[in-house]
């Protein structure tokens, strides 16, 4: 079984996140990239399918050069190869034509299954793997907590707000997990070390067979019109207990009607 697994590298969490007033597209250089959380977890369950199924895990990112470094993290994991689609002309694609670029350089895969975090860190769109689905002519199977293969169907479980759901598909699929699928993997030392020597393929967008004409900020079909910094929060009230801070508290809480 042939399985790719789409990693984006995002800022990091940890640190402040900012827009670029200029175009309104994320600040990638006012922090540190680092790879999706959720995209830990869909290379978690492809490498678990593997195990179980036998198989090649590939990665496919599209980003700049410093993309690399979350590549090298998912080799370290475990994936076999990875595929890292970088060029100028991608820069402020939005999620659509983030779609449309990965199904393009999928084109030049072989894969019986797709598999990627429901969302990003970054933008939140949580549409790409739907988009993509769609591009590609494929079964899409959503916010998977339990994936199963079945010969040439694919079967995920996930949670709604009624209990569960099981879907079936027939591969190949798009399937989209989410955090609580499992426990990704530390790297060891002997797969850090190791993840240096496998095979990165780097492609322009000419070798995906990309369309410049619909991708790039130019060409976006979406566009943040306005966005404004949030508002401060204001200082919360101190209780300093001398004798009757229980009753302050329970006024406090009465005034509120929490109680």
């Amino acid at each position: 079984m042939n399985i790719v697994v789409l990693v984006k590298q995002v800022p990091d969490t940890e640190t402040e996140r900012k827009l670029n007033p200029a175009d309104s597209t994320v600040d990638r250089a006012a922090s540190d990239g680092v790879i999706n959380e959720l995209d830990e977890y869909a290379i978690e369950e492809a490498l678990l399918l593997k195990e179980k199924h036998g198989g090649e895990v590939t990665i496919l990112t599209l980003g700049p050069e410093q993309a690399t470094d979350s590549i090298r993290k998912a080799l370290s994991m475990g994936a076999d190869k990875a595929v890292h689609v970088s060029d100028e002309a991608l820069a402020g694609s939005d999620a659509l034509q983030t779609a449309y670029a990965i199904a393009q350089a999928l084109g030049t895969l072989e894969y019986d299954l797709v598999i990627l975090g429901s969302e990003s860190t970054d933008a939140r769109t949580g549409v790409v793997g739907a988009a993509l689905a769609e591009y590609l002519g494929l079964p899409q199977l959503t916010l998977a907590g339990k994936v199963d293969i079945d010969g040439s169907a694919v079967k995920i479980q996930r949670q709604t707000d009624d209990g569960y759901q099981v879907v079936e598909a027939t591969l190949p699929a798009v399937v989209s997990v989410v955090e609580k699928i499992n426990e990704p993997r530390y790297p060891s030392f002997k797969l850090i070390m190791a993840a240096k020597k496998k095979p990165v393929t780097k492609l322009g967008i000419a070798e995906a067979n990309i369309d410049p004409a619909k991708v790039g900020l130019a060409n976006a079909t979406t566009a943040v019109v306005d966005f404004a910094a949030a508002p401060p929060r204001a200082a919360g009230t101190v209780v300093k207990d001398e004798g009757s801070g229980g009753i302050q508290i329970a006024d406090f809480l009465a005034a509120k009607k929490f109680v």
